[in-house]
Order: C-alpha cells, then structure tokens, then sequence
C-alpha cells in the first residue's frame, strides 16, 4: 500500500478544535518493526484545549506527564487510562500552548485484524504503546497522511465522552466523526 507524505508541522499548529475536524479522513500509519504497515481511516476525534479547558489534563498546569502537551505541535502524547488502554493524542497549537486530540476511532484500511472503534482498541490494533509517547508524528515510524479521497461532508460535532467531571467544559461540541460510520466509538448522544 503507498501512502501518502505526513502532514507537516504546520498542520498541527493550529487550534486543536481544527485540527481534530481536519484529522477526519486521514490515515494514521504505524510503520511496524515486526507486524509491517499497519493503517487506518481516522473516523472520530475529541479536541482538548488548554489549561482552561476542566477536561484536558493540562487543566492542573504542566506535570512530567502533560509536557509533551505543551509543544512543540505535532508530536504523539500517549498516556495509559485506567491502568491498561493506552491513548493516542496529537499535540496541537504553537508551543507553550498545551492541547491535544485524541484520535478516538480508525477504519482499518492494512494490516489490521482486530476491531477498532474505541480509542483503547484502536491502539492496541496499530501496536501503539507508551514507547511512542513523544514520537515526531512529521516523520516515518508513527505518522498521520492526507487521503484527498475523503467526504468531509459527512462530519458531526457532538458532545464530548466520558468527562462528566469536567462540568460545563463536558458540553463542548469537541467530539467529531464520520456520519453512520461503523468504526465511530459511540453515536453521538446530542448533535450540535
């Protein structure tokens, strides 16, 4: 399978709510030592913006975990949830600025046989682990690639998942996916 160039820095130093719309339709490519290329459609994202932001871990000021998160843009912040999912995020915004989006959901497109609408599931699909944590994602072991093939009409922002705790940030149109893809993590409970 040929694959398209990574996007390039620049793509990433935008607002993350842009970039997280923008990620739909790509592919995200990891360039395997053992299991070869493994790729899949990005179909669902959720944008985390800023220490202001109650659900982005920045929210409690830069930490050894959340660093990475403070720039530069367009490297992996991969963290562990709940003591056994890793998580995908691309940092995003100039650096000092710290936000990220999670890559939520892939449609599997090579190389991949087990399911990945989820974004612990997902991971473990591509073998993506917290070794990648800090990974340039400009270069060519664990990258995302433009497909201009893509529909972007098809797009919906909705509520974000699982960070009730967040208070009124929870209610954000942060989360966005491909309309009735099967890959999508959850349905959207209230479209924006």
């Amino acid at each position: 399978m040929r694959v398209a160039d990574p996007h390039p820095r620049s793509f990433y130093a935008a607002d993350p709510l842009e970039v997280a719309r923008n990620l739909l339709g790509s592919l995200l490519v990891h360039r395997h030592p053992e299991r070869g290329l493994l790729a899949g459609r990005i179909v669902e994202t959720e944008a985390y913006r800023d220490e202001e932001d109650l659900a982005c871990h920045a929210s409690k000021g830069r930490t050894r975990r959340t660093d990475v998160m403070y720039g530069p843009p367009g490297y992996a912040y991969v963290y562990l949830i709940y003591g056994m999912y890793d998580m995908f995020n691309v940092v995003t915004w100039p650096q000092g600025r710290p936000s990220a989006v999670l890559v939520r959901g892939i449609e599997p497109v090579a190389g991949i046989t087990r399911t990945t609408n989820g974004p612990g599931r997902l991971t473990r699909a591509l073998a993506i682990d917290r070794t990648l944590n800090k990974v340039d994602l400009t270069a060519e072991r664990l990258f995302v690639a433009p497909d201009v093939t893509f529909d972007d009409s098809r797009v919906e922002a909705s509520e974000r998942i699982g960070i009730d705790y967040a208070g009124e940030w929870a209610r954000k149109p942060w989360r966005f996916s491909v309309v009735g893809n099967p890959h999508v993590s959850r349905r959207p409970r209230k479209k924006i």
